[in-house]
C-alpha cells in the first residue's frame, strides 16, 4: 500500500484540514508512514496568513527535491492557503511539486494522486465550492480510542474585509454548515470518547443555519445587524449532546459578541470560562485603518458584559503591532487596552504585507526594529498579567480535562516531570504529577494547584479524584465510561 506523511503549518483550521486529509487518504487505501523519509506521498499543508509563507514553502520543496530523486515515484502535494493563493503558479515555479490542492478540494486528493500515479501531468485544483459547500466530517473509528479533544468546522470563508487579512482570498466568502450535520458529527465524536469540541470558523460567531432549522436564541434581537444564530447553535449542541464535557470555539469576531451569546455563556454549563476574542489594536485610528468595524469602547463594553455575566471568565486575544501608520501613541493605546481588559494570554504579531490585501495600498512605514521593540513590550505586559494570574491560582482546586501524557520532563516542570497534562476550564495548561499509574485520558479531574510555572500550572490529584480514578470503569474499545471524576462547583474553572 502507498504510504503518506502530512506536515502541517499554521492555524487550527489547518490542523483540522490535516486530520481530515488523514481520513480521506486512509479510506482510499493509503497508510500513514513513520515519517517523511518513509513516505511515498508527502503533503505540505501550508498557511499564508503571516509573511514569508511562500519562502518557507520554497525552502521546504527545495529540500524535498532530493527526497524525490531517491525514488522517481514519490509525490509532493502542496495543500492549504498557499496552494489556494498561488495555484498553478506553484507548479511552474517549483518543478518538484506534483499536486496543488485547495482547502475545498481535499476530497479530490485520492483521485488526483491516482492520476499522477498513472503518469498524469502535475495538477492544481483550487476551486471554491460556492454552489454546494462541502465540509470535511470526522470519521472516528469504533475500534480505537478517540482523542480527548477534537475540532468541528461549522463554517468556512469570511465576509469581513479586514485590510491586513488574506483569508477572504484563500478561503472564499462565508459558507455555513447545516446545524443537523454539526450536531451529528459532534455526537459521533462524543460517542467515540471525545470530551471537548472546538467549533471552527474564520468568524465562527457569525454562523447562520443555511436550512433555517434553529429557533431564535434567548436575548437575540432581530434588529441587531451583528446578531447571528451562533448562540442558538450552542444551545442546540448543549441540549442534543449531553455527554459533551466542554464546548469551545475559535475564532470569533467582536462584532458578533451579542447579548444572546453573552446569555448563552451565562446559562450553558458546557461552555468553559474562557474566550479568545481577537482585538488587533487598542487604537481607534488603527482599527479604522484595519477595517475592523468596531471601536475600542465597543470592544471593551462587549467583553466587559461577558465577564460580568460569567464570573471568573478569562479572555485572550490577537494583536498586530506595527500596522501601517501606527504611532507610538497608537501603540500606547494598545498596551493600555491590554491592561484595561486584563487579557490572560495573547498572540502577538508584527504586521507583514500579504498579497491581495487592501493594506497593500498603505505604506509599510513602521521600521522593522520598531516593530520588534513594540512586540517585545507587548509580550512583557502580557507575561506580567499571566504570571500574576497563574500565581493567584496556587492553592486552589481546579477542574482539568486530561488531554494526554506529558512527554516533557525536567526544566520548569520539575525534576520528576509531570505524567499527565490538560487544561482547566479557563484554558490554563496544567501538568498533573504523581498519577502515572492511573489512566486519566479524557477524564475531567479535580486537582490541587501546587505551583505556577511561567506559562502553566503544576498540579496534583485531590484524594477524592485519585480514589475515583482507581475505580473508574472502562467502556468499549478501552475507552473510559462516560463519567467525570469528582469536580468542584462554581469557581473550579
Amino acid at each position: 500500500m502507498p504510504r503518506y506523511s502530512i506536515t502541517t503549518f499554521g492555524c487550527q483550521m489547518n490542523v483540522h484540514d490535516s486530520e481530515r486529509m488523514h481520513e480521506v487518504l486512509r479510506r482510499a487505501g493509503y497508510t500513514e508512514a513513520g515519517g517523511p523519509e518513509e513516505a511515498d506521498v508527502l503533503v505540505l499543508n501550508t498557511c499564508s496568513v503571516r509573511e514569508k509563507a511562500e519562502q518557507k514553502l520554497r525552502s521546504e520543496v527545495g529540500r524535498l527535491a532530493r527526497w524525490k530523486r531517491e525514488r522517481a515515484e514519490r509525490v509532493v502535494v502542496v495543500a492549504g492557503c498557499v496552494a489556494q493563493q498561488e495555484g498553478e503558479r506553484l507548479l511552474k515555479q517549483m518543478r518538484a511539486i506534483d499536486v496543488v490542492v485547495g482547502p475545498d478540494n481535499i476530497p479530490e486528493l485520492p483521485g488526483l494522486l491516482g492520476d499522477v500515479a498513472l503518469g498524469g501531468l502535475p495538477v492544481a485544483r483550487t476551486v471554491f465550492d460556492l454552489d454546494a459547500p462541502r465540509f470535511l466530517v470526522a470519521s472516528p473509528s469504533p475500534s480505537t480510542r478517540a482523542a480527548a479533544t477534537a475540532f468541528v468546522t461549522i463554517m468556512k470563508g469570511c465576509d469581513e474585509r479586514c485590510s491586513f487579512c488574506i483569508v477572504p482570498y484563500t478561503r472564499g466568502p462565508e459558507r455555513y454548515r447545516a446545524s443537523d450535520e454539526i450536531v451529528a458529527e459532534i455526537a459521533a465524536l462524543v460517542a467515540a470518547g471525545t470530551r471537548e469540541i472546538t467549533l471552527l470558523g474564520q468568524t465562527v460567531n457569525s454562523y447562520r443555519d443555511p436550512l433555517g432549522a434553529l429557533p431564535r436564541a434567548p436575548g437575540a434581537s432581530a434588529d441587531d445587524p451583528d446578531e447571528s444564530e451562533f448562540a442558538a447553535l450552542l444551545r442546540r449542541i448543549a441540549a442534543d449532546v449531553p455527554g459533551l464535557a466542554r464546548l469551545r470555539y475559535t475564532s470569533p469576531h467582536p462584532r458578533h459578541l451579542t447579548p444572546s451569546l453573552v446569555l448563552a455563556h451565562a446559562e450553558l454549563a458546557v461552555l468553559p470560562r474562557h474566550v479568545h476574542m481577537p482585538v488587533q489594536s487598542g487604537s481607534d485610528r488603527v482599527l479604522r485603518r484595519m477595517i475592523r468595524r468596531y471601536t475600542r469602547a465597543e470592544y471593551v463594553a462587549r467583553t466587559r458584559a461577558l465577564v460580568e455575566a460569567v464570573p471568573g471568565l478569562t479572555l485572550s486575544t490577537d494583536i498586530i503591532v506595527g500596522f501601517p501608520g501606527e504611532t507610538e501613541d497608537d501603540f500606547a493605546a494598545t498596551l493600555s487596552l491590554v491592561r484595561e481588559v486584563g487579557f490572560k494570554g495573547l498572540f502577538g504579531f508584527k504586521y507583514s504585507r500579504r498579497p491581495h490585501t487592501p493594506a497593500l495600498k498603505l505604506p509599510d512605514d513602521v521600521p522593522e526594529d520598531v516593530k520588534g521593540a513594540r512586540l517585545a513590550r507587548l509580550f512583557e505586559e502580557s507575561e506580567a498579567l499571566l504570571a500574576a494570574h497563574l500565581s493567584g491560582l496556587v492553592g486552589t482546586t481546579q477542574e482539568v480535562l486530561v488531554e494526554g501524557r506529558d512527554k516533557e520532563r525536567g526544566g520548569e516542570r520539575g525534576a520528576g516531570g509531570a505524567l499527565w497534562s490538560g487544561r482547566t476550564g479557563r484554558h490554563e495548561i496544567a501538568h498533573i504529577e504523581g498519577a502515572g499509574e492511573l489512566d486519566l485520558l479524557g477524564e475531567v479531574v479535580e486537582v490541587s494547584i501546587a505551583r505556577a510555572n511561567k506559562h502553566s500550572l503544576q498540579a496534583e490529584l485531590t484524594e477524592a479524584a485519585r480514589a475515583a480514578a482507581r475505580q473508574q470503569p472502562r467502556g468499549d474499545a478501552g475507552r473510559p465510561a462516560r463519567r467525570s471524576l469528582p469536580v468542584v462547583a462554581a469557581g473550579g474553572g
